[in-house]
């Protein structure tokens, strides 16, 4: 009786379970095209979700490290004034002829060299959105204007707090980007900030210390206000 029984249920099974193993495996088939095409459609979605998000955070880490360099090259002239009659860079400069020569013709880095103690690096005079400049690892090899992302200012002085001493150089005047060199800007000049960094706004250092990031409109009143008729800007 029961070994007859356990005799034909042992084939039964071992059926039933070949049974099983061969639905498992072909229900363990790949993705048919419609439901490769709906995980595309998917993926693309969360990206296009996702991009902005990450656009937005990369702007935001770019203005907050050209804000932190300004703030760096503000403290180094300061500190350079404090060990120099309380004169900028800019201003012995400007009593030095073979140095404004040299600036004069497009060679800005020459005036950044005369503060490398105090500047200590190199690498805080390339803006993080500035993609036409490279860090430089050192104020003499190879240090040159393609590594320098702001301009200073020959009319800078501590007797004016709000005078701007230095920002971003990427300036244009009548969708002209200007050329290296001094830049005399008149008050009644319509300068703007090109679009290739901080998306229609900069930042400016001044002579206090302080860090402003402004838009084009912005821009044009912090000139205005500097106390001079023209303000000369070295542009590297």
């Amino acid at each position: 009786g029961n070994s007859a029984r356990m005799s034909v249920a042992l084939p039964m099974l071992a059926m039933e379970a070949e049974m099983t193993i061969q639905q498992t495996t072909r229900g363990g088939r790949g993705f048919t095209l419609t439901e490769l095409l709906v995980v595309i459609c998917v993926v693309a979605v969360v990206v296009a979700l996702l991009l902005p998000a990450l656009a937005a955070a990369k702007r935001k880490h770019s203005t907050i490290g050209c804000v932190n360099n300004l703030k760096q090259i503000g403290l180094a002239s300061r500190v350079w004034e404090g060990d120099n009659g309380d004169k900028y860079p800019m201003q012995f400069a400007l009593t030095n002829d073979a140095v404004m020569k040299l600036v004069s013709s497009g060679n800005a880095y020459v005036l950044w060299q005369t503060m490398s103690n105090e500047l200590a690096t190199p690498k805080i005079l390339a803006c993080p959105a500035d993609e036409q400049r490279t860090e430089a690892v050192s104020f003499t090899q190879g240090f040159s204007d393609a590594n320098i992302s702001y301009f200073l200012s020959l009319d800078a002085s501590d007797a004016y707090p709000q005078m701007i001493i230095s920002g971003d150089d990427n300036l244009a005047i009548n969708g002209i980007r200007v050329r290296p060199g001094i830049l005399n800007l008149s008050t009644n000049t319509s300068v703007e900030w090109t679009m290739e960094r901080h998306h229609g706004a900069g930042n400016l250092g001044l002579s206090d210390g302080s860090i402003q990031s402004v838009t084009i409109y912005g821009l044009q009143q912090r000139f205005q206000q500097t106390g001079v008729a023209t303000n000369r800007l070295v542009i590297p």
